[in-house]
């Protein structure tokens, strides 16, 4: 395949081109580069003649240089998904404007087409450029990993993904996904051109919690146990990746893979059963743990793998991504993650091969402190994706602080632990200045807030008169929100006040995705309403 100008010439690489390549990838990104194979000659040399990568290049026709390379990584899948990813792409900068980068993805296209299902890209969001080479070859966006790599700081990551062959023909319809995946499920099927067929699943708890379990790690001697329970629980797979457990105790060394067991306390002298592992693969360079199985004899063993693998990432080991490739057919699963304090970041359509079909993912992440996403650029499709995720991540990172407050809320008096923390995820948190107005009589109400901290004054009339005040763990503008009236007062904080905030929007879309909760609200709310009156009666009586 020759450039658009007839200067260029796309080849798959040989040996003799590893020094050039090493050369351009060491311009480019310098030692910031993640995959730090592509510093070692030797490295990269059995990376050319690997049959799990397709490594090309782009050599000027004139005098032979090597101008950019590409790479196609074919394992990033367990080995029937049939998925490759369109690995790094790097073009000298005095090459550039020749369309070596839209050739050196064209060639990747066209081997993804003859022999795989599914082609995924990670762009950086440094500059919209490989974006776009991914949106002009069919690729469409699909999901925002924020902080997903180390370069010389961390670094998001724009993910696309494009369909070939039989892949869709062969997809499972009708995926059950909880209400956090519904809108990046639905915009990532709409971009991928497919209808919004995922049924919103409001009813699926998550797995329930059980201490009573010892944690370890694999041995060999432990394998054949794990193994027969993986046989028995193959069926209910929920979470994918590109291991298993029965490629080897060995080979899952080599990859770097391990598993966490759960077992419970033997009350004789005989080992321990085995209740259920978790499989990850843990990169310390990069600070990432990808989890690419969970085994489990029992649903109580769930909650506590994760919650053990999560604990050892932030207090061990210095981990600071965390990456679940999760079934969208599984919303316990989804719902468990979530619970964890993991987020929906990407949505695949017919990602991964399972027995006869092929099933959609929802890609769950946890960045572990806060996410500094740094100068991104983003192609328009790509940035409506990168709003959902980031608006998901802020609200999961205040969740603690707001279920913190609930407890002692009357607004939740009633709700039993899963309606509470459901309520707490459609709530933002904000922080008000001293003398800040929350709102202002005769305002258009489009929130109300719940006092976590702090103290809210109310007033009303000219000149504005106090009718009292609104203290931690009651709520103030819901009466508004409820009638569709505008505020009777005016609500400023006495102090720096931290206040969960739950919208109009987010609650006309809890009343109608959960009636059992909005039932509950609606009664502490008009009560709460009427102990208000009291007190205000209260306080004209007196003059106040």
């Amino acid at each position: 395949m020759t450039g658009k100008d007839g200067g260029f010439l796309i080849r798959e690489a040989r040996e003799e081109d590893v020094l050039e390549i090493l050369d351009i990838v060491n311009t480019i990104y310098g030692k910031g580069y993640p995959v730090t194979g592509f510093f070692d000659p030797q490295w990269l040399k059995r990376a050319i003649f690997s049959d799990d990568n397709l490594m090309l290049v782009a050599v000027d026709e004139d005098d032979g240089r090597v101008l950019g390379t590409a790479s196609l990584v074919l394992d990033v899948g367990a080995h029937s998904d049939l998925v490759g990813e369109m690995g790094r792409l790097a073009v000298r900068k005095e090459a550039r404007e020749r369309g070596i980068g839209n050739a050196l993805m064209e060639r990747r296209v066209e081997y993804i087409r003859k022999r795989l299902h599914v082609g995924v890209v990670e762009n950086r969001c440094a500059h919209p450029f490989s974006q776009r080479i991914s949106e002009k070859h069919g690729f469409a966006a699909v999901g925002f990993l924020p902080q997903k790599h180390l370069f010389a700081e961390r670094e998001s990551i724009a993910l696309f993904a494009q369909h070939f062959g039989n892949a869709l023909a062969l997809r499972k319809n009708n995926p059950r996904i909880v209400p956090e995946a519904h809108p990046l499920a639905s915009m990532a099927l709409s971009n991928c051109g497919l209808p919004m067929d995922a049924i919103l699943d409001e009813d699926s708890a998550a797995y329930p919690r059980d201490r009573e379990f010892e944690i370890e790690e694999l041995t060999a001697e432990g394998l054949p146990t794990l193994m027969r329970i993986e046989r028995g629980r193959v069926r209910n797979r929920e979470i994918f990746g590109p291991m298993r457990l029965h490629y080897g105790f060995f080979m899952l060394e080599a990859r770097r893979a391990n598993y966490l067991i759960a077992r419970r306390p033997s009350a004789g002298s005989g080992p321990a059963p085995i209740g259920g592992a978790i499989g990850f693969i843990r990169d310390d360079d990069e600070k990432v743990v990808k989890v690419f199985e969970l085994i489990a004899q029992t649903d109580h063993a769930v909650p506590i793998l994760i919650s053990e693998l999560l604990r050892r990432c932030r207090h061990e080991w210095g981990i600071q991504y965390v990456d679940v490739d999760v079934s969208a057919h599984a919303p316990r699963m989804q719902r468990t993650l979530i619970e964890h304090g993991l987020v929906p970041a990407a949505y695949v359509p017919a990602m991964v091969f399972h027995e006869v079909e092929r099933l959609d993912v929802i890609k769950m992440i946890g960045v572990i402190g806060p996410p500094d996403l740094g100068h991104t650029k983003l192609v328009p499709s790509m940035q409506s994706i990168a709003d959902l995720v980031m608006r998901s991540y802020r609200r999961q990172a205040v969740l603690p602080a707001v279920s913190e407050a609930v407890n002692r809320m009357h607004l939740f008096r009633g709700l039993n632990t899963e309606q509470r923390r459901r309520v707490a995820r459609m709530c933002g948190v904000t922080s008000v200045k001293k003398g800040e107005l929350l709102f202002a009589e005769g305002e258009t109400a489009e929130a109300m807030y719940i006092v976590i901290d702090g103290t809210v004054c109310i007033t009303a009339g000219d000149p504005p008169r106090r009718l009292g005040c609104v203290e931690p763990g009651a709520s103030v503008g819901e009466v508004a929100l409820i009638t569709d009236e505008p505020h009777s007062a005016n609500a400023t904080a006495d102090e720096v006040v931290r206040l969960a905030v739950l919208s109009s929007k987010a609650l006309g879309e809890l009343t109608r995705q959960r009636p059992d909760i909005a039932v509950v609200l609606y009664r502490n709310m008009a009560d709460g309403l009427g102990r208000k009156l009291r007190g205000l009666d209260e306080s004209l009586v007196h003059g106040f």
